[in-house]
């Protein structure tokens, strides 16, 4: 399965470790959007930024 990860929050004022982890996740900009893998260490990248991302489960 896998999950596609929509930031719908700035980033702007953000602490390092989560602008980190948005980067790392192949956003930066609200809107943009990833397809990624459901793995374990996916999971807990969207956990630490739950708040400035959507997730959808993808087919």
């Amino acid at each position: 399965m896998k999950l596609k990860v929509t930031q719908t929050g700035s980033i702007v004022g953000r602490k390092k470790p989560q602008v980190l982890t948005i980067k790392a996740l192949g956003l930066g900009k609200i809107g943009r959007s990833r397809v990624h893998e459901d793995t374990p260490p996916i999971r807990g990248m969207i956990k630490k930024v739950v708040h400035l991302v959507s997730v959808e489960e993808v087919k």
